[in-house]
């Protein structure tokens, strides 16, 4: 049994697929295109714009404004972003030159202080009027009791022990062992180091004893002794082994002890002992002379 619905739904299918069914449906399409153009053109005459326009212009305004805004926004995102990424590529650039530039800065700081610390230490050779030989720290000995710096000079040099060794600061300490081409030197802040001093200023005489890094401690002198805080202590000169008149440090600290009869005083070293890098061994008239000897002797031989 047949349905009269498939049956008319099949005729209806039939009569849109026949030609005159298409053209009739091209017609009208084109018909309304022309429309839409006259009344876009019709609405545009004399400069003024008609309902229809006005219609579609409030219609799409709102979305080419949205469009507009997310345009301008990428293109503004676009230019923060690159602009971003040039600065930052700046940045490391600046801070790479800055890198450089800071080390630089250093090795021309270390250079000139270099420079200047070796002009002073050449002045003060010039000035002074007993030999000496420089020489450079090459090591250092930690311990407490015996602190000792090694220095690349020796007996090749003419250094012998019990020399003294100095600065344009004054006093390092005292050679106690030689080899040929090193020697060991007993610096003067070593607790197992003693030396004869003088208050300069009032003449006031004890016995300067090494405390480390606390520098010195100044026994023996008498409770109405003329001392006061910056006073300079320098070497006595007695016994031969130091000149007198070399700077050992000065005053910092005066105790009064109410029992015994002696003063307690600090005094704060002359010499940077942490910042050695270079000092003066004292060499002796006589050993110079032996030195000589030895020198033309040698000559003659050859």
């Amino acid at each position: 049994m047949i349905d009269e619905n498939q049956i008319v739904r099949k005729k209806n299918s039939d009569r849109k697929n026949t030609p005159r069914f298409a053209f009739v449906r091209i017609f009208l399409l084109f018909s309304l295109l022309v429309v839409l153009v006259l009344i876009l053109l019709g609405s545009s005459v004399g400069g003024r714009f008609g309902v229809f326009h006005q219609l579609s212009m409030e219609a799409l305004g709102p979305v080419q404004s949205l469009f507009t805004q997310l345009s301008l926004g990428s293109v503004r995102f676009r230019d923060k972003y690159v602009a971003l990424w040039r600065v930052q590529e700046e940045n490391e650039r600046l801070r790479l030159e800055l890198d450089t530039y800071h080390a630089l800065l250093d090795e021309y700081r270390e250079a000139y202080s270099l420079n200047r610390y070796l002009q002073n230490e050449l002045e003060f050779k010039k000035r002074e009027p007993f030999p000496a030989l420089m020489a450079r720290v090459v090591g250092k000995d930690p311990s407490f009791w015996f602190q000792t710096l090694i220095v690349d000079r020796g007996g090749d040099d003419g250094v012998v022990v019990g020399m003294v060794a100095r600065t344009s600061r004054g006093v390092v300490g005292q050679v106690v062992q030689v080899a040929d081409n090193y020697s060991k030197i007993l610096l003067a802040n070593a607790p197992s180091s003693a030396i004869d001093a003088i208050v300069q200023k009032s003449r006031v005489r004890g016995i300067l004893k090494g405390a480390g890094e606390a520098g010195y401690v100044l026994h023996y002198v008498l409770k109405n002794g003329d001392v006061s805080v910056g006073d300079k202590i320098v070497t006595a000169g007695i016994g031969g082994v130091f000149p007198s008149g070399i700077t050992l440090g000065t005053v910092s600290r005066i105790y009064a002890k109410r029992r015994g009869m002696f003063q307690e005083i600090e005094v704060k070293p002359a010499v940077d002992f942490a910042r050695l890098e270079s000092l003066f061994i004292n060499l002796s008239e006589e050993q110079l002379r032996i030195d000589e000897m030895s020198r033309s002797s040698v000559s003659q031989g050859e």
